[in-house]
């Protein structure tokens, strides 16, 4: 407010409506099907909410989407840029495999989402703590910032030589790149990895393909890690092909095409929308939202 804004960059999906500027919503995530939704054009993030100006779109795929659901509600305009987290990621350089000198650990990226019925940071605590400690393998474990505080303090009294806690609000991307496999559930952090080339397992994931390889009991866990350790061409292959059809740029440019995209907006496109929906109800929400914040210590 104090900066008088000209547009206000939203990597979630709701904005307070009252702040200067254009909203323009560059996404906090992919696009895929976390929810289990019977399609992917169902899931959340195609939900129109009303309050943006402009959609920022990551691939081909979903900028087609996003410019149907334009013509349709005729209050945004929609702008394929890439996902300006990706940048950093394509920026630095890196090997698709990561060079283990003899007698090196492999070593293991966990990462786990907070929701209930998805995470599996409860189910595999035991069992990574086992493999820490077996002297096969070494692990980089962080856990999304809204995980249940006790299962944050079982994974960070593992910390040790053969296990490496980072806290949620650390930078991950600079630390993709020193393990050689991810080990997920259905979190979304599994597609940027990906884009390192290297390989991604999951415990009962919701988001299953060739792309990864997915268990269902902890003692196939092991195994699994294995398994991907050898890079097995189809599952390589697979991935490779999911990252094109979710990102379209490797250029580590895609905050440059928002900016521009922002003023393309401004001198081409504002002036043939139409007015975003009075959104009432939302807009009471949002107040109500704001208020309990601001009355927190």
């Amino acid at each position: 407010m104090d900066y008088k804004a000209d547009a206000t960059f939203v990597p979630g999906d709701w904005v307070p409506y009252f702040f200067p500027g254009i909203k323009v919503e560059v996404f906090h995530g992919m696009a895929r099907n976390k929810r289990g939704h019977s399609s992917e054009d169902e899931s959340d993030h195609y939900r129109i909410r009303g309050w943006f100006d402009l959609y920022c779109t990551q691939a081909a795929s979903d900028t087609a989407k996003f410019q149907e659901l334009a013509k349709q509600h005729q209050h945004f305009a929609v702008a394929h840029t890439g996902w300006p987290k990706l940048d950093p990621l394509f920026s630095q350089p890196h090997e698709d495999r990561r060079h283990r000198a003899e007698g090196d650990l492999p070593v293991i990226f966990y990462a786990s989402t907070f929701s209930r019925s998805v995470t599996s940071a409860p189910v595999l605590v035991d069992k990574i703590a086992e493999l820490a400690a077996s002297g096969r393998w070494k692990f980089i474990v962080t856990l999304h910032p809204k995980m249940d505080p006790l299962v944050v303090h079982q994974y960070r009294r593992l910390k040790g030589d053969n296990l490496r806690f980072v806290e949620s609000d650390e930078d991950l991307l600079p630390i993709l790149p020193e393990a050689d496999v991810m080990l997920c559930d259905t979190s979304s952090i599994m597609f940027e990895f990906m884009f390192l080339d290297r390989p991604v397992v999951t415990f009962r994931t919701r988001m299953p393909g060739p792309y990864l390889i997915d268990v269902n009991r902890v003692e196939e866990l092991e195994p699994a890690l294995a398994k991907a350790l050898e890079y097995p061409d189809p599952l390589m292959s697979a991935a490779r092909n999911l990252c094109d059809d979710l990102h379209s740029f490797r250029d580590g440019c895609s905050s440059a095409r928002i900016l521009d995209a922002v003023d393309d907006f401004q001198a081409n496109k504002k002036l043939g929308l139409r007015s975003k929906p009075l959104n009432l109800i939302r807009k009471l929400k949002v107040r109500r939202r704001l208020r309990r914040e601001l009355r927190k210590p």
